[in-house]
């Protein structure tokens, strides 16, 4: 059943990029290595899973991560990582963070099944919030708003890190949604590996919006593009579950982590987690 529904979703996205007309070029990734070119964007930060590898995850409140629920589970068992190895580095830049903390709960959309065989069929559901261990109060941290589905054709953006720019996040300020149906959004942005969980933004009124978050790579007709989750009503699902303190991980109310430079040797030989 999840093959067939991937195999309609795929195909009908793909018979709806075929019909889109001709957009603008997309805007090509630019590093924010530097303070001024970071400003505005150190919500978004490295999720550092142990030595395992990393993910992208972004502020949506001061003590809210928004990511992927792939980036939680080893991709071989299904089984969930120890919340012991979770670490968010925000504005996560040349060696050092604005804040580092840890992960206290997690939750997961009840659908997200890691072990799908066609990972199309998980896209749609491919979303987590993570609750950290302390909120990060920061006046150049800010959390970043959310919105609705963009609509077909819509200029959006990423900022991600990704293998070859795991030191410093890039920033694509226009790709485009090629299409969207059930759930996942097709789109033109660049991402690579560790570009999981990245923040897709739409802006409306002069506002940068999460709008979705980067799922998996595919191709239409030899040509790259992303596949991601539209927020939607999921995101209500998940602070909901959140809230009511439905986590993944077992209890960690005791839980004490020290993060910051003592580790940053660990960080650096971070691996790469597939989008």
């Amino acid at each position: 059943m999840r093959r067939r529904f991937a195999k309609y979703v795929l195909g009908a996205l793909m018979l709806l990029a075929s019909a889109l007309p001709v957009l603008a070029e997309e805007s090509v990734l630019r590093a924010l290595a530097t303070s001024d070119a970071g400003k505005g964007w150190l919500g978004v930060g490295r999720l550092n899973i142990g030595n395992r590898g990393f993910c992208t995850g972004s502020l949506i409140a001061p003590d809210v991560v928004l990511t992927a629920a792939h980036c939680l589970f080893d991709q071989k068992t299904g089984a969930v990582f120890d919340v012991g190895e979770l670490e968010f580095l925000a504005g996560w830049r040349n060696g050092r963070a604005e804040a580092y903390r840890g992960i206290r709960a997690a939750v997961v959309h009840p659908r997200f099944d890691v072990l799908a065989a066609d990972r199309v069929a998980r896209v749609a559901y491919d979303l987590a919030l993570l609750q950290l261990d302390r909120p990060i109060r920061l006046p150049g941290v800010q959390p970043f708003a959310t919105s609705g589905r963009p609509r077909k054709g819509d200029e959006v953006g990423v900022v991600s890190y990704a293998q070859d720019r795991a030191e410093a996040p890039s920033l694509q300020e226009v790709c485009h949604v090629l299409a969207g149906r059930a759930g996942v959004l097709m789109m033109s942005c660049n991402v690579d590996f560790g570009a999981s969980g990245s923040p897709v933004f739409h802006i409306e009124e002069q506002e940068a919006r999460i709008v979705s978050v980067v799922s998996a790579m595919s191709d239409v007709d030899g040509k790259p593009v992303s596949l991601g989750v539209s927020l939607g009503n999921n995101l209500t699902l998940l602070q909901g579950r959140l809230d009511a303190g439905d986590s993944i991980f077992p209890n960690t109310g005791a839980l004490i982590r020290r993060f910051g430079q003592n580790n940053e040797t660990a960080v650096g030989g971070a691996k790469f987690l597939r989008p």
